[in-house]
């Protein structure tokens, strides 16, 4: 009895079908085309190579012997310059080291005449279903550089930039990275890009949120335990630290570990070495090691809640993220990318927000950052009615922020060009300055001017002395 075709293989599959032997070739193209494939046939290495550069085949049947020609210098030509097709070789001459050698070579298989019909198809279906998964994988490897790369954060400001930098040069590094930051600053998100920028990408990222568990379920969650260590220990544990060998682990909220967890993280820092708990045996790993939090280490090394030479160790590379409200010129482009997003999901048709809202999201404090930006989108963009979300469909809490919109009377259009900008220029340098709490080193990076025309400036427009502008708006 003839074996069916898999319904795992795709249908009207294109297989490019090479041997120098004409009978052959035209009885097994009838049958494979009988089979629902869409064959091509070429006799010698010339022709093959023809049909190869004018169409995208999913699998080729290629002979080692064609003619003159050498199926595996055909095999070579198409591991070089056409990777997405899986090629088998058949022979009528087999040997152990043939096979061998054709795998070694990069082909999926070797089949020996007389072919099989049934053998035939057994190897297609699986040669060519592995082709999907590999395709399958390297879609999910472009999706996830798409969401987690370095291009997938984004922010113009100058701040963000600097990391941005720090984020390439740091990438192909073995140094443990700190990532600090307030809530909702995207820790998770510059973690994920360090990775996947380093030379570790195809190895597994692994993320611990440390202020989840407790203490005692932490040190089993990352070192792994072995069966009977404590109650419910029913069998052994492999742990996120051996998980993550070869590629990154990420632990975030590090402050929150416990004194005893804070030795035991010392040593895996220092020396990449761990016991499972209530186990023996040494484990060593290749991890690369970043840590997050949201809290002034410093301070907690100070009040004695964080070990000084943990905290040492930990602080080799220290990233920084601002708070949203540090800088609001990016708010217009992350607002415009998180509405996209939604409506691409939820199939809305949406334009954008317009100015007054805008205006009044970049006046906001944003006390939970970018996580706290990407839900007031989304809710906006699935309770909006119009074409264009307004003022109106932000939460009251940010509308109220929204600024009188200045009107230009007769008197001021007659003002010079210089004259009329230096408001919104005092109102700039006065918003800066109260953000940095009157800290002009830190203003003047923020606005990108030097200290000396910041002094100027503020001398000019009268913002030398903080008590007395302290009621202005």
């Amino acid at each position: 009895m003839k074996l069916k075709m898999n319904m795992r293989t795709p249908k009207n599959s294109k297989i490019l079908l090479v041997d120098d032997d004409k009978h052959l070739l035209d009885s097994m193209g009838a049958w494979l085309a009988d089979q629902g494939f869409q064959v091509s046939l070429a006799s010698d290495g010339e022709s093959a190579r023809q049909r190869l550069n004018e169409t995208t085949f999913d699998l080729a049947l290629i002979d080692v012997r064609i003619g003159h020609d050498d199926g595996f210098e055909l095999l070579a030509e198409c591991k070089k310059h056409h990777p997405n097709v899986v090629v088998v070789l058949m022979t009528g001459y087999a040997t152990v080291d043939t096979g061998i050698e054709a795998i070694r070579a990069g082909a999926f298989d070797l089949v020996t005449k007389p072919l099989i019909d049934d053998e035939i198809l057994i190897c297609f279906d699986r040669a060519l279903s592995q082709q999907k998964v590999i395709e399958e994988n390297e879609q999910l490897k472009t999706q996830l550089d798409k969401r987690f790369g370095r291009h997938s954060i984004i922010g113009n400001d100058h701040r963000m930039q600097k990391t941005f930098d720090m984020v390439d040069n740091i990438a192909d590094t073995k140094a443990t990275v700190m990532i600090t930051g307030e809530s909702g600053t995207g820790k998770s998100l510059i973690a994920r890009a360090i990775h996947q920028r380093s030379n570790r990408r195809k190895a597994p990222f692994v993320e611990v949120a440390c202020g989840a568990l407790p203490d005692n379920l932490l040190e089993s969650e990352l070192f792994g335990h072995v069966a009977g260590s404590f109650t419910g220990a029913t069998g052994n544990k492999v742990g996120k630290f051996k998980q993550a060998d070869g590629g990154t682990i990420f632990l975030d909220e590090i402050g929150t570990a416990s004194p005893s967890l804070q030795v035991k993280l010392l040593r895996v820092l220092q020396e990449l070495e761990f016991e499972q708990v209530g186990g023996t045996e040494t484990f060593r790993v290749n991890t690369r090691i970043i840590l997050a939090t949201n809290e002034d280490l410093a301070k907690a090394v100070a009040e004695d809640r964080f070990r000084q030479d943990l905290y040492y160790r930990v602080n080799v590379i220290n990233i920084e993220l601002p708070s949203l409200h540090q800088r609001p010129s990016d708010i217009p482009t992350l607002a415009k990318h998180f509405l996209e997003k939604v409506c691409e999901e939820e199939g809305k048709q949406i334009t954008g927000f317009d100015q007054a809202s805008l205006q009044a999201m970049q006046q906001y404090k944003w006390p939970g950052n970018v996580r706290e930006l990407q839900n007031i989108v989304e809710r906006a963009v699935l309770l909006g009615s119009g074409p264009q979300l307004g003022i109106q469909d932000l939460p009251s809490h940010i509308s109220a922020c929204q600024t009188e919109t200045l009107t230009i009377s007769p008197l001021a259009q007659r003002q010079t060009l210089k004259a009329a900008l230096e408001g919104p220029e005092r109102q700039i340098i006065l918003q800066s300055l109260r953000e940095n709490n009157w800290n002009r080193n830190e203003t003047a990076e923020q606005l990108g001017v030097n200290r000396t025309t910041l002094y100027k400036k503020m001398k000019k427009l009268g913002l030398e002395n903080p008590r007395a502008v302290a009621t202005e708006w």
